[in-house]
């Protein structure tokens, strides 16, 4: 693997390429983080969008990424495009020996994920792949807890995920709802828990997964369930639709141990609803002081994301979330789908 350089003695120059739904974090993020980010230029094949976001951002547009890093000076490209485009766009700016920052997840198949891993090692180039959730405050203590081992041995695992996305959701724009660009529930809207799996428990043995279409008009699936053993031989499961009435409910998890119960709740893991332990700790206090509101499944971890990417950038930093801990969730996922497909149990890892 080649290294690239650090950038020192100025700012990293960025550019945001898809301008819709998640972009609005990303923007966000830059902005917080402008002593040393410099939002250099947009992309979007949208032209109103393009020209509205060149407006209000004041830096050139282009419809074409390619000529984008042709004609800009780049060091680092947000990728917050339709899901199944990241792979050839990613693999495209490595190319040119530009950084990627992409959204989850990182690609729709296997073995694109694996192409965009090989493909940055090649150039010596960073592939980060945005895992917002894991800087929440709640799942920060969550993490420690496990680390610490405090649970003892973990027993079972349960995941919901009980959000809504109507049919105009879907409408709104035609990769929505594919296998080709999308996904399902699971790979686009659960994401981020399916990525709790691995980062929170460990490495997974075997997953069995059923998932239906039960009320969408779309390719893929709005529910879903996931039966999960860990390598330590702890159990689980995940619960997924994007069916609930009226509005989203829940995005939870629960860990039963040992020597401990924790339930961290409320619509996007931002409520820590139940934190018992055999022993005390100092940072127990904190519990009550984690918790937040939210309005948005989103939850406030792109500018602490983003933090990472700097230090990483400036040679301060190893990556929290590369495209390797990006391969984790993505294999997990892919199992899923190839265990509801088959009716069968698919075991980990996939490839070796």
């Amino acid at each position: 693997m080649r290294h690239y350089q650090a950038i020192t003695g100025r700012k990293i120059r960025m550019a945001v390429v898809g301008c819709g739904r998640i972009s609005r974090n990303h923007f966000i993020s830059i902005e917080k983080h402008a002593d040393n980010i410099d939002l250099t230029a947009l992309c979007d094949i949208d032209p109103e969008v393009l020209a509205a976001h060149a407006g209000q951002f004041n830096v050139p547009a282009y419809r074409d990424l390619e000529e984008m890093l042709q004609k800009e000076r780049l060091d680092v490209l947000a990728l917050c495009t339709p899901s199944g485009l990241h792979p050839e766009q990613a693999i495209l700016a490595a190319r040119n020996k530009v950084h990627v920052v992409t959204e989850k997840p990182m690609a729709t198949r296997w073995n694109d994920g694996l192409r965009m891993v090989r493909a940055f090692d090649e150039e010596g180039m960073r592939l980060f792949v945005v895992k917002q959730n894991r800087c929440n405050s709640t799942l920060q203590l969550l993490k420690r807890a496990v680390r610490e081992k405090r649970f003892g041995r973990i027993y079972m695992v349960q995941l919901n995920v009980f959000w809504t996305r109507p049919q105009d959701y879907y409408d709104s724009s035609k990769w929505r709802g594919t296998w080709e660009l999308d996904g399902g529930a699971f790979m686009n809207q659960a994401s981020h828990y399916v990525d709790l799996i691995d980062w929170l428990i460990g490495p997974v043995e075997s997953i069995q997964a059923m998932t239906g279409t039960l009320a969408r008009d779309i390719e893929v699936e709005d529910s879903g369930v996931l039966n999960i053993r860990w390598r330590s031989g702890a159990l689980g499961s995940m619960s997924v639709t994007m069916l609930t009435y009226p509005k989203n409910l829940e995005g939870s998890i629960t860990i039963l141990g040992e020597k401990g119960t924790v339930r961290v709740g409320g619509m996007a893991v931002n409520e820590i609803q139940h934190w018992e332990f055999a022993d005390e700790r100092d940072y127990d206090t904190q519990v009550k002081t984690a918790n937040y509101e939210t309005t948005s499944v989103y939850g406030f971890g792109h500018p602490l994301y983003y933090r990472n990417v700097v230090d990483v950038l400036r040679g301060e930093a190893e990556p929290e979330t590369d495209g390797r801990e990006g391969l984790k969730s993505l294999e997990i996922l892919i199992a899923a789908y190839m265990s509801a497909r088959d009716g069968r149990t698919v075991s980990l890892p996939l490839a070796y």
